[in-house]
């Protein structure tokens, strides 16, 4: 009856609720990395959608001056 068991001989006891909270942490941990994979992707898609929309508008003033030049050219009287 005064018998002792060593504490190394106990194994660790785990509960319902600590399995499911420690389930919920790994699943916060996995969406987590999958939104911020997500996030990276969108940042990226954003760039390109960016250095395009800077080159379409470039290529618009580059018309636009290119018109502006030719009907000064127009303008001009030659000799």
């Amino acid at each position: 009856m005064g018998e002792r068991i060593p504490t190394q001989v106990l194994e660790s006891f785990e509960c319902a609720p600590g399995l499911r909270l420690s389930a919920h942490e790994k699943l916060a941990a996995v969406h987590h990395e999958n939104l911020s994979r997500r996030l990276d992707q969108l940042e990226a898609v954003l760039e390109r959608l960016e250095k395009r929309i800077w080159l379409t508008v470039y290529g618009v003033v580059a018309v636009i001056l290119a018109q502006a030049f030719q009907s000064i050219l127009a303008a001009v009287p030659h000799p």
